[in-house]
């Protein structure tokens, strides 16, 4: 069973920083894209950052304050996230395709979430 298990999340007051992990776990031969996307209260998900091989993309709200990295040989995906804003609130979903075999289609998995609030 492959697992995604994020951490980092809290409550921090706006401008302030946090750092978002996401570590996989169980039978991986590789790992392709990983992903953070977010949920805020009545909103629809949507996605955060996308980390793949050379490239990175941001949503526009997002740009110039959030960083994504991944280590891959601890199979881990980060979100450094700056200058936090009441509206980046949400549950923070880690997601990512990956190939248990080398036989195997990539195969699309999520966390559970981990819930950042920004409050003064």
């Amino acid at each position: 069973q492959v697992q995604l298990v994020e951490s980092g999340g809290g409550l921090v007051q706006p401008g302030g920083s946090l750092r978002l992990s996401c570590a996989a776990s169980g039978i991986i031969f590789s790992i392709n894209a990983m992903r953070w996307y977010r949920q805020a209260p009545g909103k629809e998900r949507e996605l955060v950052a996308a980390i793949s091989v050379g490239t990175t993309n941001y949503a526009d709200s997002v740009k110039d304050r959030f960083t994504i990295s991944r280590d891959n040989a601890k199979k881990t995906v980060y979100l450094q996230m700056n200058s936090l804003k009441l509206e980046d609130t949400a549950v923070y979903y880690c997601n990512a395709d990956i190939k248990r075999k080398p036989w195997d289609r990539f195969l699309e998995v999520w966390g559970q979430g981990t819930l950042v609030t920004v409050s003064s």
